[in-house]
This record gives structure tokens, sequence and C-alpha cells, in this order.
């Protein structure tokens, strides 16, 4: 049996199921294997799951479930803004967690600040594990605890998660809906792009309202990129892209990771088990047609949202390949949406 290709994941939350479980030790639990959740050591090995950007998010005390079953149109209302001490024990909690993780791994967890690291990692077999926040709650309107995170290894950044903040404002859960849904980046949200541009931290557009994407695309000079979304013209959420979007991302040579959450696959929105592997290849296929083959990967959210029980977990990673081969898909480009895109968009943002 052949060994599985190797990938690097634009998205997961696998660091926040970590810190919030009530196992005696969630990091032993991680580095040998267990029946929760999308990735562990073991499930990553089995999949091909190679590293990837692992998110730093602070849920609100009531936050909307995104990985409940769901049936027609909806509209939930979004949680109201986290006050930042909240917002900050988890983000330490999180970070604490991927440290101790790679500490206890005898060299099997990395954490990586840049492209070169994060391919040694790869080259002897470690999971090569960069720090992303999700929604910036827990940064304050003069960026030092951005300081602090980055010098703890933060390289990836979205300025909003769903619910608003001091930077800007993220997408409702509505379906159907267009990303249009509010203003833009506040005066902190510019001089948080132009500090994450400086210090060439990636500005990741997933949850960001459309006005807030432009006022992205206008101030940095970075690539835009998602690193954990799919096509609007295929399933109407607020979640996923436009094509005038998509060809904003096309034209700065950026990057969208697809995303596996049911609900942002499916055509009617529903966060559904039994969703076929085929609307993933569906929308990788719109998302190729419009950006090109170097601009596309994948963002799985493993552990973040309800993925199709093919796939199941990172285990389950060949099988999105199986069935991308089965529609024709050539190796070399399997292994550029699995990897090779996402390694070289980071190295002309991160290093």
């Amino acid at each position: 049996m052949s060994s599985p290709i190797p990938v690097f994941d634009g998205h997961n939350d696998v660091l926040l199921r970590l810190y919030k479980s009530t196992s005696k030790d969630p990091v032993a639990d991680f580095l040998q294997g267990e029946e929760a959740g999308h990735i562990d050591l073991k499930k990553a090995k089995a999949g091909g799951f190679a590293g990837g950007l692992f998110a730093l998010y602070s849920p609100s005390p009531r936050a909307a479930n995104t990985t409940e079953p769901s049936t027609g149109a909806f509209s939930r209302p979004l949680p109201p803004p986290l006050p930042m001490d909240e917002a900050r024990a988890s983000i330490v909690g999180e970070l604490a967690m991927l440290v101790k993780v790679e500490r206890a791994s005898q060299g099997a967890v990395a954490i990586c600040r840049n492209v070169a690291e994060i391919r040694a990692a790869m080259a002897r077999g470690a999971l090569a594990a960069v720090p992303h926040i999700e929604g910036a709650d827990a940064i304050d309107d003069k960026l030092h605890f951005l300081d602090v995170l980055y010098a703890a290894g933060l390289r990836s950044l979205g300025p909003v998660w769903s619910r608003p903040n001091i930077f800007g404002h993220g997408v409702p859960f509505q379906f159907p809906s267009s990303p249009d849904t509010g203003d833009g980046l506040t005066t902190a949200g510019e001089d948080l792009v132009r500090v994450c541009d400086e210090l060439k931290i990636l500005i990741d557009l997933s949850h960001i309202n459309e006005k807030g994407f432009w006022d992205v695309a206008r101030l940095s000079k970075a690539p835009l990129v998602a690193t954990h979304s799919n096509v609007h013209a295929l399933c109407p959420s607020p979640r996923n892209l436009t094509d005038k979007q998509l060809a904003a991302i096309r034209d700065t040579g950026g990057m969208v990771g697809l995303n596996f959450a049911t609900g942002f696959l499916r055509p009617d929105g529903q966060m559904r088990g039994d969703t076929d592997v085929a609307l993933m290849v569906q929308h990788l296929d719109y998302l190729l047609e419009k950006l090109g083959e170097d601009h596309v990967g994948l963002g799985s959210d493993f552990d973040g949202a309800m993925v199709p029980q093919a796939i199941g977990s990172a285990a389950g990673l060949p099988v999105l390949f199986e069935a991308l081969r089965a529609k024709g898909y050539s190796e070399a480009l399997m292994a550029k949406i699995a990897c090779e895109n996402w390694l070289k968009l980071l190295e002309r943002t991160i290093g």
C-alpha cells in the first residue's frame, strides 16, 4: 500500500479541543491517539496530515454550534463582543497546550516559524505546527499582545471570527446570505493589517465580511488568503467567497483552502455527516478554474466543524485524494493542492 500524500492544512481547531478537554492528560491523548476528535498524532500519520496552521480561538460562553445538524434557511444570533481578559485566557491556554505537546512529543511535533522550519520538520517526519489566531479578540488596540504572540511563534491571523471586535466584523450564521453583511475594518483594524504586513504575519480573510475583505485588499501588500473557505456560487453561505473575491485573490497570487465543513459545501447549507465527498471535488474544480492550480489548497476545519463521514478525521484524507484521482486529477496537481501550494504561499508571506 502506497504512503498517503503529505498534507499541509490551512486550518484546524485541535488546540481548542485539547484546551477544553476533561481528560486527565490531553497532551498524552493527542500523542498516543484517542477516540475523540479529528486530529491526533496517530490519525495524522495514518492520513498523511503532515502539518498546518493551528488555530488559537477564543470561544464565547454560548457560541453558536457549528457542528449541529441544520435544515433549511436559518439565521442565528451572533455572540456579543468578548471581553479581552476572557479572550486572552483561552488564547494563552491553547498556545500553552501546543507548547506542552511539542515538549512532550520528543521531536514528533514542532512549532514552526518559517517555511524552512516547516520543510525540515516534515522531512524528519515531525508534525509541523504554525500558530494562527482565529479572531483577534485577545489583542489590544496598541497591538502589544500581537508582539507577544509573534515572539511565541504566531505567523497567521484572522482579524475577526464571526462576532464583532475592535478590529472589524465577521459574517453571521445565516443561510442563504451574501458576505456583504455590515461595516468593514475599524481604524484599529486598519492598523492591525499594516503591522501584520510589517511583521510578515499572514492575514486570513475566511471569517471577515465583504467590506472588511475589500479593506484588507486595499491596505495589504501581501497576497490575499482565505485559509478555510469555499465557493459562494455553489453554496450561498456568507462564509464562502464570491467570484469577485476569488478574482481579487487570484490577482494578488493568493490562496484559498477548501473547507471540509459540510454546511459550507452543500448547496442547501446543511450540516450533515452524510454529505458526499463529490461536493468537495466540485468546489475544488471551481476554485481551480477561477484561481489556477498554484493557488488552491486544503483548509479542513478539522476539530471545528462537521466534516463528511467518508473523511471522518485526518486519517481519512486519502479518501479525498482517491476521489480526485477518479476525477482525473494528476499526482502532480494533487501534490500541489495537498501541500506545495501552501508552502510556496507561506514563503511569500511569512518567509
